[in-house]
């Protein structure tokens, strides 16, 4: 007999429902590599085409955020505060967790994070 799979949290449960409509809240994920989250950023989109209406940002210091509960419970609360009727979230990290211009020069590379130097965020793939 084979045994049902559990989610593993409220908002992966969330992520994985079809398009309800909109506000949506976008859930993106950042490291230092592609194998530990140490920031989530959720952002509201309030309708078609429209720019974040809202932003908050959560970090962690050595551990995986996305294994944080009070992290994951912050952001589900931020989620229903703001009335999002659907979640999108990506699979995997999409880059670093510092902010260009803000934690280092415009148009340059994070000396913190040499892993994404010269990865393309979305597919992972090394880019010449």
């Amino acid at each position: 007999m084979k045994t049902k799979r559990r989610s593993q949290s409220p908002l992966s449960k969330k992520a994985k429902g079809r398009f309800r409509g909109y506000p949506v809240a976008t859930v993106a994920f950042y490291g230092p590599d592609d194998s530990r989250a140490t920031k989530v950023a959720v952002a509201i989109i309030p309708s078609e085409g429209a720019e974040a209406m809202d932003l908050e940002r959560w970090f962690a210091g050595a551990h995986d955020i996305r294994s944080d509960a009070a992290v994951a419970k912050g952001i589900l609360d931020f989620i229903q505060r703001h009335g999002a009727k659907s979640v999108v979230t990506i699979d995997r990290i999409i880059g670093c967790p510092h902010e260009e211009g803000v934690d280092y020069p415009l148009g340059e590379k994070c000396p913190q994070c040499p892993f994404w130097a010269n990865r393309d965020r979305w597919t992972g793939e090394m880019v010449p």
